[in-house]
């Protein structure tokens, strides 16, 4: 059981003082009935509706965001655009944060929610969760570079990566699966095997793969079945 006022506001449609006018108006209902005061009481079954229209009061938002390049991976900056700035007010206001990140330029799949404990699980090296991106390099890619992923390695300033498939698709292009999400780590892993980068695209993250029919930049919620994916 949760305030009324309480589970209405975190939809992000509506202040807590918003609320409380609309329910002394009368233009909210719980199961049919007039809402009897904005403190009142209301389990997750309930139907509450505004103004005659049913609310969907989710106690999480999980959203799959398209990054696209440019874009910083923050909630706020206040010089350049964040992921945040791509989302509807509603949105913003809900208080989500991006689940790990993706350098500014860098595509693909960003997860954001106020789910604190599914982004912990996510991003958690302990939790051992494929993350797989798509990568175009300047250069030949060769087996050599497969094995020195394979292996992990420990680059020019002693960060220690663990191991790491590299699937070469051609000469210059190759998926790489991680389970960490080290600053700019398949960058400077792929740097480390003279194969800087030259387009990088986050495709999944464990079960959760990017919704192509996503422009770079669109969005859109999970659905149920894949908030089930990632353990939710």
């Amino acid at each position: 059981m949760e305030r009324l006022d309480k589970r209405l506001s975190s939809t992000g449609r509506w202040t807590r003082r918003e609320v409380k006018e609309l329910v002394r108006r009368g233009q909210v209902t719980v199961d049919g009935r007039p809402a009897a005061s904005p403190e009142e009481k209301v389990d997750e079954r309930a139907v509450v509706c505004v103004s005659g229209e049913a609310v969907a009061l989710e106690r999480f938002l999980y959203v799959m965001l398209h990054k696209p390049s440019g874009v910083l991976s923050a909630t706020e900056d206040p010089r350049q655009k964040t992921v945040l700035d791509l989302l509807p007010p509603e949105y913003r206001r809900r208080g989500l944060s991006p689940v790990g990140r993706l350098d500014k330029d860098t595509e693909g799949l960003l997860l954001l929610t106020d789910d604190g404990a599914m982004s912990h699980r996510l991003t958690s090296p302990r939790s051992h969760v494929d993350k797989v991106y798509y990568a175009r390099v300047s250069g030949v890619l060769q087996e050599a570079d497969r094995q020195s992923f394979a292996a992990g390695m420990v680059l020019g300033d002693g960060l220690h990566c663990r191991s790491a498939s590299l699937e070469i698709l051609s000469s210059d292009e190759c998926l790489v699966t991680l389970q960490e999400g080290k600053f700019h780590q398949v960058k400077r892993m792929l740097a480390a095997v003279g194969k800087p980068v030259v387009y990088l695209k986050r495709l999944s993250i464990g079960a959760l793969r990017l919704d192509e029919a996503l422009a770079p930049g669109a969005f859109r919620l999970l659905t149920p079945e894949e908030i089930a994916l990632l353990g939710g």
